[in-house]
Parts: structure tokens; C-alpha cells; sequence
């Protein structure tokens, strides 16, 4: 270390270093434009002049190496009139439009132009007249705001080691440009988003608008979409290196299933994914399937977070998603936990309704057995009705029994025999008991469950499936690729229909009255307004219907409980307690049946909320994977935006629609990591340095 004296303060600094640096580093304020301090420097903005005694005229501090001694003044008048010149030229050539800018209270320019105090008055105003480009995917180029600062280069260049950015000469105007001045995506870009997040003043910046306090929820929107936040960027990045113990880890974070998740996630990541920008979104439930299945369990398998015995006591009503993850996580802050499940296998839907032919078993099996090896108590085929009765001998108490009733409408038929409910079909198909069902079904719904029973029920030896929704095709609920499947199957879909009634024959359903519909609303108290196509009436033919059109709680009385729309648990939307005192509720039985990564966020998120009650920090945090080392060199790759997204490998619709084999067999071996290397990385401009302006220096000096 050296000793300089800056402004007749003396600081110690390693040797070597810039004098711009230093001083900045003992947030001593030299106005700067072109530096940047993860960027090699240029020294073209001139801002960064000072006084070294010594010397014989002011220097940029940016380019020179301290010494020791050195004697520093960072204002004079000779530095400040060079300074307010080098800043007219810049803005001699800048728009004066700061209130409409983009950018504007977001820009360092501006900023600095504050706090010099000076303006272009003196110099000839001149207008490049580029033109903004605006049909790249992300990002929007707009070169008449450009400084020359260099900084989008050099990040593009140095940082990412992508070259697409290079100063480019058009009459007597200089400007950053692509190096063969075609758009992003034909130049190889990578679409990181370095030079955007370097550029000081908006002339490279996002499409997307932002503030400073959502910023990184739309700029990784991956991880803000997950409910349960997983760091999707970093396990799909430890994927693409051939990583799969650290990927799972990282998964294993913030979920306990990521198997099951593997198979069965609605991956809402996937339609927020910043790569569908660009060409086609990130496989990344296919992604995490594979880190799941090759995970050897090195870094999470008996290791991770566990308390010590806190001799607190906590019951758990229900061994389905929420359930467990409420358990696994509770018995890991020091509880003593036990779950109550009344079939005769925990797992829930997971076990008794999602089909075979979506999520094997034995994974659901394999992933339960892991929770339970933290020393939770499961007890199976125990029924609980009366839920103040465990309060004697628990301290608090979770009601996660999710939605295990299904709907029928009440409807002209719906008492016939032949009328089946979803949960229950699909949990005596999984039991493989008898359903009840014949040979011509038709379902009712147009979710998941809906076209679990009616492919189930194909597989079941169904002669025929119809499914009808009163949604439109392309407003049903269920995902795509289940749509798909089903009709590859010969299930014959009906969209956008009313159901009128139900007909029967001696007392046995005979088939289902249909209209089509022409407007489909909802009124202020959210009933149905069906307008319906004239004429449209047609008649489904079948022995079978199966309602899907809903779920809800069983619980039985439980009258102190206050409950709320379909028989659900109402609760403190803070803490998910109940009406009644240390007794919570989470899962689908409080907001409906949704999906499996939201059950495992609720189920987190009351895990720390009772661990509060029972008077622990609530903290249920864990770190599993490795500390990553990254790295930002990203590397040019010919083609990189016109990469397709890789499908996994389905069994042909002949081979798979008798029987409850897996339908989906995910990405081969040898594709993954390419699939994973299409990630644009958006995580990476995160560990961008963020450049303070000068208040910020002022504020950590005082």
C-alpha cells in the first residue's frame, strides 16, 4: 500500500491503481462519463481532469497510476474550465428533451449536468438525425443520444467478449453501431444486456420500461414468475456446464419436489422466459427435469439447514404438496412434526389425481421418502374431522387438506347414474379400483384435471372421449401440450359450449345437450352471462359424464372456522392463520386447486409464519449449491438468436393412449446442454457494478 493526499486528505491505496479509482474507492467525487469501474478505461469524456502538483497541466485521473506522494487537487480553475468545456461539446450534440427522455431520472448524464452546472449555450447545436431503431428484439438503439462514452463497446468487447458493437463513421458523425450494421439478432448477439445496463444516458436501452425498485422483477422475470422463486437463470447455466448435482441444489433451494416439478410444473417461467423475444423460450421445466434425474444428491442428501429440538409440537392435516413442504421445512427449523393423512399413501394429488402417465410414482415416491427422512411423523389412513381436538396436544396446527371434493353442477340429469366427479374417478383409477365409467364419456371442463380424466379414461378402454369447455380454444385453461396429446389421442375436443343439460335413458345418463356460445362475461357479482349462438344446439352421445368444472374442501363442520367460497379456509393473508387461534391453512383448500410450484410456495411461506408463532426468527432459508464462480466472457455463437427451441421426446400417440406408461420422456442426453445454452442469461447484468452518481459518493462520505 501507498500513501496519496487528495484534497489534503491522505488515503492509503494499492499501487497500481488509477487515480480516479482511488479517489472514487474513498468516495472522494471526480464528475466521470466514460469510466465505468467493471470496463477498462478510454479516457474520452475528459470530465475527469485534475491537478497533480508536479504536472504541468491537468490529467485524467482515469489514466494515471498513482504514486506515492502524490499530491492531488480535484478543483481549480484551470480543471473546471476544461471540464465545462469538454461537457458543452458532449452536449452541443445531445437532445435537449430531458423531461420526455426515457431515461429520464435515470441517467447519469443528466445527473452530472446537475452537478457541473452547465449547458450548451456557448457551442452550435447540431441534430444527428439518426434513426431510432426500434425493431430489435429487447432492446431499442437510439444513436442521437449517444456521448461516444464507449462504454456499450467495451462491455460487448471486454466484458462479454460477444464483439457485435463497434464505432461506426456516418458523414461527420461518429456513433456506436453493429459491425456490418445489420439488426442484433443477424449479427450473433447474445442479448445479455451488458451494454444497456453500462449506457449512462438511454441510447442503448431495454424495450421493456422499469422502475428502480421492479427492475430486476422484469429483467429476470423467470425468477420473479416462479412462485416460489427459484434462481431459474443459475440452475439452468449449471445445466448447460454439465452440472446436475449443483443445478438440483440450487432447485432444492427453494423446493423439495423438483422431480415431480421435472414432470408436472406449469412452468409459468417458461411464458415469461426473455428468449421467446428473440426466437422460441427456454425449455426450462424439461431442464430441471434433468438436473433432477441425474442429481446424485452430493450437495443437498443429508445436508442443508437443521435446528436443534425446539420441543414444540406442530400437527399437519393433509400429506399432499403443501402439506409436506410445510413439514420438511418447520421439522428443519428444530419442530417436533407430524402429518396426518387420510388415504393410504402420502402425496395427495400427486399420488391420487395427476395420471401415471404424466408423473411416475415411484419419483413421487422416492421425493416423499427424502422429506421424511428429516424425523417428520406421518400417519396414514387417519382421518381428521374434529381440528380443535389436537389442539390439546399440539402447539400449533397446519389444515392443508387441499381440495379433494369434486363439483357437480346442478343441472337437468345431473343425478343420473353414470355421473362421475373428477377427483374421484381419477383417485379409484390410481387405486385401480372400479370407476364406474363406460364405454362413451364425456367431460365436463377445460383444465388439466379435465383432460387428465378424459386421457385416463381413453386408457381406461373408453370407446370414445369428448371434452367440453365453456372456454374458448384458446382461452381453456389446461396447457397446450396436454390439449395437444389429448386430441392426438382421438379424445374430440369441444370449445366454447354450453352444457344444457344432461339426457338420459332409464335412469342412466345417455349424453350431454350442448350450445355453442357467442359471449361468455361475468356480471358485478361474478355470475355468468352466456350469450348463445342461435341454433347451435347438438347432442353428445354417451354413457358417462365426469364434471371437472371444480374442486372443494372436505373438511367436514369445523363450524369455528371461517370459511369462504366453495367450502374454502379463510385466513390471515399475512400469516395464513385461521379464525382460530394456532391454528394456519395453506395450500389449494384456502385459493382453489392451482398448481404445484404454488402449493410449494405457500406451503414455505407458512412454514416461516408458524415458526414465528412458535417463536423462532421465521428465517427457513438454506444454501445448497456450491458459491458459483461466473463467468461473463459469454463468447460469440453463430446463430445464437435463431436457435430453436429442443422438444422433448413424446411416444407416438399408438403406443401410448392404452396404456399409463410415461408420455413424456424429455430431452435426450445429448441435447440438454444445448437446450440450457440458449438461456440468454438475463441474471448476468445483475452482477453488473452499478455506477453511483455523485449524491450517492456525497452521502456515504457524510
Amino acid at each position: 500500500m501507498i500513501t496519496i493526499t487528495i484534497n489534503d486528505q491522505k488515503i492509503e491505496v494499492e499501487e497500481g491503481t488509477s487515480l480516479l479509482k482511488a479517489a472514487l474507492d474513498h468516495n472522494i467525487y471526480i464528475p466521470h462519463i466514460c469510466h465505468h469501474p467493471d470496463l477498462p478505461e478510454i479516457s474520452t469524456c475528459k470530465l475527469c481532469l485534475v491537478d497533480i502538483e508536479g504536472e504541468e497541466k491537468p490529467l485524467c485521473s482515469c489514466k494515471v497510476k498513482v504514486k506515492d506522494g502524490m499530491v492531488v487537487h480535484t478543483e481549480s480553475e484551470e480543471v473546471t474550465r476544461l471540464r465545462n468545456l469538454a461537457m458543452e461539446l458532449i452536449l452541443a450534440a445531445h437532445p435537449e428533451d430531458c423531461s420526455t427522455c426515457p431515461k429520464y431520472g435515470q441517467c447519469e448524464l443528466q445527473n452530472l449536468i446537475q452537478y457541473m452546472n452547465v449547458s450548451a449555450t456557448r457551442m452550435h447545436r447540431r441534430v444527428k438525425g439518426f434513426k431510432e431503431i426500434k425493431n430489435n428484439p429487447l432492446y431499442i438503439h437510439d444513436m442521437n443520444r449517444c456521448i461516444l462514452c464507449g462504454r456499450c463497446v467495451r462491455a460487448c468487447h471486454d466484458m462479454r467478449h460477444v464483439g457485435i458493437l463497434d464505432y461506426k463513421k456516418k458523414g461527420v458523425e461518429s456513433y456506436v453501431g453493429t459491425l456490418h450494421e445489420k439488426l442484433l439478432k443477424d449479427e450473433d448477439c447474445r442479448f445479455c444486456g451488458a451494454c444497456a445496463e453500462v449506457c449512462p444516458t438511454g441510447t442503448i436501452r431495454d424495450i421493456a420500461s422499469y422502475s428502480a425498485s421492479d427492475k430486476w422483477d422484469q429483467l429476470i422475470p423467470c425468477h420473479s414468475a416462479c412462485p416460489a422463486h427459484t434462481d431459474v437463470p443459475r440452475y439452468v447455466r449449471y445445466v448447460s456446464e454439465g452440472k446436475y448435482d449443483e443445478a438440483a441444489a440450487v432447485v432444492r433451494e427453494k423446493a423439495p419436489f423438483p422431480h415431480v416439478l421435472g414432470y408436472v410444473c406449469n412452468h409459468v417461467c417458461e411464458g415469461e422466459c426473455r428468449r421467446q423475444a428473440v426466437s422460441d423460450p427456454i425449455s426450462i421445466r424439461n431442464i430441471k427435469r434433468y438436473a433432477a434425474e441425474h442429481d446424485t444428491g452430493r450437495y443437498w442428501h443429508h445436508k442443508g439447514k437443521q435446528l436443534p429440538n425446539t420441543n414444540k409440537k406442530v400437527a399437519i392435516v393433509g400429506a399432499g404438496v403443501a402439506g409436506l413442504t410445510a413439514a420438511y421445512y418447520l421439522r428443519k427449523q428444530g419442530h417436533d412434526v407430524t402429518v396426518f393423512e387420510q388415504q393410504e399413501k402420502a402425496g395427495g394429488m400427486m399420488q391420487y389425481g395427476i395420471p401415471s402417465y404424466r408423473l411416475p410414482r415411484e419419483d413421487v415416491d422416492e421425493e416423499i421418502d427424502y422429506i421424511l427422512e428429516t424425523g417428520i411423523h406421518l400417519k396414514t389412513n387417519h382421518r381428521i374431522d374434529d381440528v380443535n381436538a389436537l389442539k390439546k396436544d399440539y402447539d400449533a396446527i397446519l389444515l392443508a387438506v387441499g381440495n379433494q371434493q369434486g363439483r357437480i353442477l346442478k343441472m337437468e340429469g345431473s343425478d343420473a347414474s353414470g355421473v362421475l366427479t373428477n377427483l374421484s374417478f381419477l383417485r379409484q383409477v390410481a387405486k385401480g379400483q372400479e370407476t364406474g365409467m363406460g364405454e362413451h364419456v364425456i367431460v365436463l371442463g377445460g383444465g388439466n384435471v379435465a383432460f387428465d380424466c378424459a386421457r385416463s379414461a381413453k386408457r381406461m378402454g373408453a370407446k370414445d372421449v369428448h371434452v367440453a369447455a365453456l372456454e374458448a380454444r384458446d382461452k381453456m385453461t389446461a396447457d397446450e401440450e396436454e390439449i395437444l396429446e389429448a386430441i392426438e389421442e382421438g379424445i374430440t375436443i369441444h370449445p366454447g359450449v354450453t352444457f344444457e343439460h344432461i339426457t338420459t335413458k332409464d335412469g342412466h345418463v345417455s349424453g350431454v345437450g350442448i350450445s355453442k356460445i357467442a359471449s361468455f362475461t361475468f356480471d358485478e357479482n361474478r355470475q355468468a352471462v352466456i350469450e348463445k349462438v342461435p341454433d347451435s344446439y347438438e347432442l353428445i352421445a354417451g354413457d358417462t359424464v365426469i364434471f371437472a368444472v371444480g374442486q372443494s374442501c372436505d373438511l367436514g363442520e369445523n363450524k369455528a372456522l371461517e370459511r369462504g367460497k366453495a367450502n374454502s379456509i379463510v385466513t390471515n393473508e399475512e400469516n395464513g392463520m385461521t379464525s382460530i387461534e394456532g391454528i394456519f391453512a395453506c395450500g389449494d383448500a384456502v385459493y382453489g386447486t392451482k398448481s404445484v410450484i404454488l402449493a410449494i410456495a405457500k406451503g414455505r411461506e407458512v412454514a416461516s409464519s408458524m415458526d414465528k408463532y412458535l417463536g423462532g426468527d421465521g428465517d427457513i432459508s438454506e444454501v445448497l449449491a456450491p458459491v458459483e464462480h461466473i463467468n461473463n466472457a459469454l463468447g460469440k455463437r453463430e446463430g445464437f438468436g435463431y436457435e430453436e427451441r429442443i422438444q422433448p421426446t413424446i411416444v407416438a400417440p399408438d403406443k401410448r393412449k392404452d396404456n399409463f406408461n410415461l408420455v413424456d420422456l424429455g430431452i435426450d442426453d445429448d441435447k440438454i446442454k444445448k437446450e440450457a445454452s440458449r438461456c440468454l442469461q438475463c441474471d448476468l447484468r445483475c452482477h453488473i457494478t452499478h455506477s453511483k452518481i455523485w449524491s450517492e459518493y456525497r452521502k456515504e462520505q457524510a
